[in-house]
């Protein structure tokens, strides 16, 4: 593999230079050092050169120029990606925080949006035109990987997955050209973007269907973590009987001292966060069996949708240490949910914590093999979580969160998330697809048969 810097003529560096209306920046760069940061902090890489996109144009640019002087190419988004998938060491960067656009059209609830957005822009823009699209927990994700992952949040069990809301999609191939996907157009790379990650392209824009979702009913509602086998017990029933409107993910956590009430600070708890898009008329007694349960904090009422998506951002802003594993689950049976008393007791740091996302619904009407997602039938994304601002911290975390999957893995479903995993090797990523990774593999060998992009959890042809 060439190096950017010692291996790339100067004259054809200059040359693509003036190919691009962004810019690149290079290890010698004032601005390197900010530039090569992700959410993570605990990813370290040093890419060889970004690529500072502002349009489509730049990315055909840059993907032409990595391919024919054979560098590694990694794509970035929003910057999100736990295990750092944005990012690359001695190669190129496609960078695409300067693609930015939400334009809604409220003739069909529509919204375009540019492949560098992040989903608070969006929410911003949808939110005044009383619309919503399904997308994550953290507003300050990047709109690109989220999608291309599958998307889990808090409109999961009302409208689907981010990818179930995708019309559309523009995007640049490995050979550089430039297609539209959706339904009728290209429609095996639109099945394999929905959910493959970003093995097939680097996707310019989204087209998403939106909802008529202004304010919902939303917020925690904790109980003492010793209550967390009942409270699971209870919970796995509730959720899957009751409305679609309502949706509600579990966790165990520590709540921090903001901003929550002194008595809890720092203490260990089981969490539900709520989210309701229903009748606000019809919740006080839809909500009743959860007050029933008698929590020690419950902090649920109406908002706007945008303040719900956002409600975490301040606790996890840029610039901590993560560290992810993750798995599908069906059941929280006995022995699972006497491994979350367990380590929800144990959790290492504050912001530590473990979270189950519900998948029914609208989400598990979608057809298993309609899109890669392929655990249409589990109930729940979970995820374990390590976080902590101090690097002398990431080896506790990481072995909180190894220690935590390795307990639950043999009761889960087999794969995860492809958003929440780190980078655990090639049996996971099979694993994670199931019954579609062979299909996958068949798009990736026409489109991408020399693997151009595979710095992801990577389909490899």
């Amino acid at each position: 593999m060439k190096n950017l810097v010692k291996d790339i003529a100067p004259h054809s560096i200059k040359v693509f230079a003036s190919q691009l209306t962004g810019s690149l920046v290079f290890p010698s760069d004032t601005t390197y050092d900010n530039t090569r940061k992700v959410y993570n902090a605990m990813i370290d890489k040093r890419p060889g050169l970004f690529a500072m996109c502002e349009n489509a144009e730049d990315v055909i640019s840059s993907v032409n120029f990595g391919r024919e002087n054979n560098l590694l190419i990694a794509i970035r988004g929003g910057g999100h990606n736990g295990a750092g998938l944005g990012l690359c060491n001695d190669g190129l960067v496609i960078d695409l925080s300067g693609i930015k656009s939400v334009e809604v059209n409220t003739s069909n609830n529509t919204v375009r949006v540019g492949g560098g957005n992040i989903w608070n822009e969006v929410d911003t823009a949808t939110h005044k035109f009383g619309l919503a699209i399904p997308a994550g927990m953290v507003s300050t994700t990047g709109v690109g990987g989220l999608t291309l992952g599958g998307g889990v949040g808090y409109l999961t069990r009302k409208h689907g997955l981010t990818i179930d809301n995708l019309l559309e999609a523009q995007m640049v191939l490995a050979d550089g050209s430039f297609v539209t996907v959706n339904k009728n157009e290209n429609t095996d790379l639109f099945w394999a973007i929905r959910g493959g990650g970003g093995n097939f392209g680097v996707v310019t824009s989204f087209t998403f269907q939106a909802h008529p979702i202004k304010t919902v009913i939303g917020g925690p509602t904790l109980w003492p973590i010793e209550r967390v086998e009942e409270i699971m017990d209870w919970y796995h029933t509730f959720i899957h009987e009751a409305t679609e409107n309502l949706n509600g993910f579990i966790a165990t956590m520590v709540i921090p001292e903001s901003p929550f009430p002194a008595e809890l600070h720092n203490k260990k708890f089981c969490g539900i966060v709520w989210c309701y898009t229903g009748n606000p008329e019809e919740f006080t007694e839809l909500f009743k069996p959860v007050l029933d349960l008698n929590p020690v904090f419950a902090h649920v009422g109406e908002m706007p949708y945008p303040s719900l998506q956002s409600m975490f951002d301040g606790l996890l802003p840029p610039g901590l240490q993560w560290y992810w594993r993750a798995d599908f689950f069906n059941e929280l049976g006995s022995e699972v949910r006497a491994q979350h008393l367990k380590f929800g007791s144990t959790i290492p740091t504050p912001l530590s914590q473990m979270h189950l996302y519900p998948l029914s619904g609208a989400a598990s009407r979608v057809g298993s093999t309609d899109t890669p997602w392929a655990y249409r039938d589990a109930k729940y994304a979970g995820v374990y979580i390590g976080v902590d601002p101090n690097a002398k911290n990431a080896a506790t975390i990481t072995n909180w969160c190894k220690s935590y999957y390795e307990a639950l893995h043999p009761y889960s479903a087999g794969g995860a998330y492809s958003n929440f995993m780190m980078e655990e090797g090639q049996d996971r990523v099979k694993a994670s697809y199931k019954h579609n990774y062979d299909r996958l593999v068949k798009i990736k060998n026409t489109y991408d048969p020399n693997n151009i992009f595979r710095v992801n959890q990577n389909i490899k042809p």
